[in-house]
């Protein structure tokens, strides 16, 4: 019977992301009037940037005109009102800030870029990951499932909102463009090259031939949908299918690799799964620590109060830990603190690895009030959250109300020490809040670079191709580059490219889709100048290496490889870069 709740709220979920966007289009049809002249002559600048940027996107101008009239020109113009979230960044930028503050405002969206992608890696590890291994636990999903359904979804958590916020705004498709192939082509030679530079070893050949075929369908995919400027509706459900098929092929795998094994070592074999990512090893790291830690704890019984389960729950920081960690991690931490501590009164984390699956009554009941909460306030950057019912009540006091009772109902029928039969629900609603948390951080990632690229004159997809792609891939390296040093290189290589195909199939099919729900049944995705080819060009090229090199080397990565690997990304990165401020022109005059 859990296991029938679970998919039923899950494809609530799903529905509910889906009407999201549906929304958030329709409102931003309705508040979006023509643009008005305001004692201000564009027309003609509006032309020239349609043909040199090939973006209907009005604000991109701002900085060509007069530092006097920028202001007013962002209040008159639909665009530069149309970005997602709560922070208005071209009113803050020219209407707050005056033109002798503007390296202020940009040093401070610097220092905000960066607190944004240290909450979206946190909501992502800390929150969204162990609620999706706890629902794939409780619907007992097989490891292999798991790792290519919830667990991908889990690693590419901030790759795939980054894409669909990027995907919901015609203007800023560029971003998730250049972020998934700028991904793609740092983690297929960065990150890889790397493992191979810390660990030589050689790489397990099916699952490489395997992963290696898809990313590069996937990618041929993506050229080809490009190439045409447009992507219908079959096409986009058809990067949803792929990925099925992909999931298929590692079940079949899995089971062909289980079978054979079984007639080779018996009946009771030890199991190797087929797909490992960097979490698996983090998760039996924290494990062997909890374990080890428990040593420290009593030896007789000892019951808390209420109030102090509740305060010892929101301590993010243990004493023991934070003595052995450098300065650097103690800075960080001290950053992070405050979004841990929010992210720990809103969001539920259930886990089946503890004895009692992290059940804190007082807190949880506080979820019941707070997460619901964040829901409304967060979707549809909080409008229909200060809607008021009958032009007096407003839907958000009617969530607390009606949370608030469900709270009272939970605290009275539970108790401290036994969680309910029904906590496993608390993992779908943690999976909501931490997912519409990532969202938000997600939107407003997009929306700061959208302003530098506005105030650089940079598109979107050298954006995204550089700070974006860098921002989502730079766990993953430290991540990999640490599972390596460990002695797990395979692992780190199977995450570097499994984790990549789930993040372009569902990242352009899902941010596609969600885009059609306002009406529109194709998607136009206009490639912004030559350096999308570059991009494209540079990530299928890294791509046809490998699969012709790797085997020629009978599957074995050697530190010279690793090198090679390296230097091919440095080489791209330096040609798009020349390609983007006009050195390279490639042909045109």
């Amino acid at each position: 019977m859990e296991h029938w709740i679970l998919i039923f709220f899950l494809v609530i979920t799903f529905c509910f992301s889906h009407h999201v966007v549906c929304l958030e289009w329709i409102q931003m049809v309705r508040t979006s009037p023509q643009l008005v002249g305001d004692n201000m002559s564009v027309t003609g600048m509006h032309s020239f940037v349609k043909i040199m940027k090939g973006a209907a996107n009005e604000c991109d101008i701002v900085m060509s005109l007069n530092v006097n009239q920028r202001c007013e020109f962002v209040k008159n113009t639909p665009d530069c009102s149309q970005e997602d979230g709560f922070i208005n960044y071209p009113f803050l930028t020219f209407c707050v800030f005056s033109s002798q503050l503007l390296p202020l405002a940009i040093t401070l969206y610097a220092v905000w870029l960066l607190f944004l992608f240290l909450a979206l890696g946190l909501a992502a590890s800390k929150f969204f990951c162990p609620n999706l291994s706890a629902i794939s636990s409780t619907l007992r999903l097989t490891h292999n499932v798991a790792g290519v359904t919830f667990l991908a979804l889990g690693n590419g958590a901030p790759d795939v909102f980054s894409a669909v916020a990027a995907f919901s705004r015609p203007h800023t498709a560029g971003l998730a463009i250049g972020a998934l192939f700028g991904a793609g082509i740092f983690v297929t030679t960065v990150v890889a090259g790397s493992v191979a530079l810390v660990k030589p070893f050689t790489v397990a050949s099916r699952p490489f031939l395997r992963d290696m075929i898809f990313y590069m369908a996937a990618v041929f995919w993506t050229f080809t949908i490009l190439f045409k400027g447009h992507i219908a509706l079959a096409e986009a459900l058809g990067y949803i299918g792929l990925y099925m098929v992909y999931v298929a092929t590692v079940l079949v795998s899995a089971y062909v690799y289980s079978y054979r094994k079984r007639s080779i070592n018996g009946p009771t074999p030890v199991h190797t799964p087929d797909l490992l990512t960097s979490d698996e090893y983090s998760e039996g790291l924290s494990r062997s620590i909890q374990t080890y830690e428990e040593e420290y704890q009593p030896l007789l019984p000892h019951t808390l109060s209420t109030s102090q389960i509740f305060l010892g729950s929101l301590r993010p920081i243990d004493s023991r830990k934070w003595r052995r960690k450098a300065w650097t991690w103690r800075i960080i931490k001290l950053v992070k603190l405050p979004l841990e501590v929010l992210l720990l009164l809103t969001v539920p984390v259930v886990d089946p690895d503890k004895e009692d699956h992290n059940w804190n009554r007082p807190l949880n009941c506080l979820h019941l009030i707070t997460g619901p909460l964040v829901c409304i306030l967060t979707f549809n950057s909080g409008y229909y959250g200060f809607y008021l019912i009958e032009g007096e009540f407003p839907v958000w006091a009617l969530v607390v109300l009606f949370g608030a009772l469900l709270a009272v109902i939970v605290f009275c029928t539970t108790t401290n020490e036994q969680p309910p039969q029904y906590h496993f629900l608390f993992s779908l609603l943690g999976f909501v809040v931490s997912a519409l948390w990532i969202n938000t951080a997600a939107s407003q990632v997009v929306s700061v670079l959208h302003m530098l690229g506005i105030v650089f004159s940079l598109s979107n997809t050298v954006l995204g191709l550089t700070l974006l792609a860098w921002g989502n891939s730079i766990g993953d390296f430290f991540s990999d580059i640490t599972i390596a040093r460990q002695g797990y290189p395979r692992m780190a290589i199977s995450a570097c490219f499994g984790g990549i195909i789930f993040n372009m199939l569902f990242g352009v099919g899902l941010g596609c889709l969600l885009q059609m729900f306002h009406g529109s049944h194709m998607v136009k995705l206009e490639p912004e100048g030559i350096l999308c080819w570059v991009l494209s060009g540079a990530l299928g090229l890294s791509l046809v290496l490998s699969f012709v090199l790797v085997p020629l080397q009978c599957f074995h990565l050697t530190r010279a490889y690793g090198i090679f690997l390296i230097t091919f990304y440095f080489i791209f990165l330096l040609v798009a870069l020349l390609t983007e401020f006009g050195q390279i022109r490639w042909g045109t005059p």
